[in-house]
């Protein structure tokens, strides 16, 4: 097998290092949001003993408590795997970090102006964001390069 070639000689800027602890501070809130609606309908005291669909398509309010945990469950696990890429300096990662935190910075603002804010995912997505964008780590993960400078991609 093959080692990877290190792109920096240096430590590793302090940038990567929030951004790292930033997904790992979203993953803690969304494991925290599989579980608060599970609890919330009492899935763990008494089972599914409900229908989770009623007439037609619509979800019950226990049909929708395991849609919501379903999905915090998937975007946790999905967290962990850009999580990983990330530290490995994978350049993917940093191309879908920074596609999910613009994603997930616009619902936020979205659920501010409906009165739904969650301002601990808010400021999170605005530190990775700019995290995100410091040359030093742009450079790391092959995003940015200066005059001259050539990006070999393999």
């Amino acid at each position: 097998m093959k080692r990877r070639k290190k792109i920096w000689t240096r430590k590793r800027p302090i940038a990567v290092t929030i951004v790292a602890w930033g997904i790992f501070i979203l993953f803690l809130i969304r494991l925290y949001q599989v579980i608060e609606p599970l609890i919330r309908e009492g899935v763990f005291e008494r089972g599914i003993t409900a229908p989770l669909i009623t007439e037609g398509t619509k979800l019950t309010p226990l049909g929708y408590a395991l849609l919501v945990s379903a999905t915090y469950l998937i975007l946790s696990l999905a967290g962990i795997v850009v999580l990983i890429g990330f530290l490995r300096v994978h350049r993917w990662a940093w191309l879908v970090l920074m596609s999910w935190t613009g994603f997930s910075l616009a619902l936020t603002l979205i659920n501010y102006f409906y009165g739904h804010a969650n301002y601990i995912v808010m400021a999170s997505d605005t530190i990775i964001a700019f995290a995100l964008n410091q040359s030093d780590v742009q450079r790391i993960f092959r995003i940015r390069t200066d005059q001259g400078e050539h990006i070999n991609i393999n």
